[in-house]
């Protein structure tokens, strides 16, 4: 089994045929795939890709992937236009350095109340790479010389059923690919941004950052 056993699980009779258009199907099994493969240079991964940047642009700051709006239980014995979606998005002559992931996927199994499918095997850990860190820092020198610094910075993690959450973080925790970087010293310096990484299923490091 490879991705195609995904793409079969992820069927659902909302979906549509290739020559519609990409926002016609749910976005977020789109996301799910094309995440999966590295973002593929296709129409409908391209569409994915913005959608998944829109939801960290504020305001307000959701989660990338809502995996919960991808119906990936329906059809999952017939065959669905979402495999011919996975064609699309995976095409070789698109992208030929994108190769399918070899590794196999865990028959999908229904759950409730989380993914339709259970998404706990480690084939799965491209979702619960994503990060997410909505991070805001002030600093300045006061009238009496005195350094003030102020931060928040929130870090967005899927769980295990790529149920997803808030957690307080700091400044010392923002990947390196951030461009966050105040100078030594304490000359003025102010910083916001929503920064969202990933691994894609094979291990491959991707980033976007949008200042605000």
């Amino acid at each position: 089994m490879t991705l195609r056993l995904l793409a079969a699980g992820l069927a659902s009779s909302a979906l549509v045929s290739l020559t519609a258009p990409a926002q016609a199907y749910p976005v977020d099994c789109a996301i799910l795939l094309c995440l999966a493969g590295g973002w593929p240079a296709s129409a409908e991964c391209t569409q994915a890709r913005n959608v998944f940047i829109a939801r960290i642009t504020p305001w307000p700051v959701e989660p990338p992937l809502q995996i919960w709006n991808c119906p990936m239980h329906a059809g999952l014995h017939h065959e669905m236009p979402v495999a011919r979606l996975f064609d699309i998005a995976f095409r070789p002559e698109l992208r030929p350095e994108t190769a399918l992931p070899q590794a196999s996927f865990p028959v999908p199994t229904l759950i409730a109340d989380q993914a339709d499918i259970d998404i706990s095997d480690p084939a799965y850990d491209f979702v619960r790479s994503i990060r997410v860190y909505q991070t805001e820092y002030r600093r300045r020198r006061n009238r009496e010389g005195d350094c003030k610094v102020w931060s928040s910075v929130r870090l967005g993690t899927y769980g295990v059923q790529a149920d997803y959450a808030w957690h307080r973080s700091s400044t010392d925790r923002l990947p390196a690919a951030s461009s966050f970087s105040p100078t030594p010293g304490c000359t003025d310096y102010a910083f916001r941004s929503v920064f969202v990484d990933w691994q894609d299923f094979q291990g491959s490091y991707g980033f976007e950052e949008v200042r605000y």
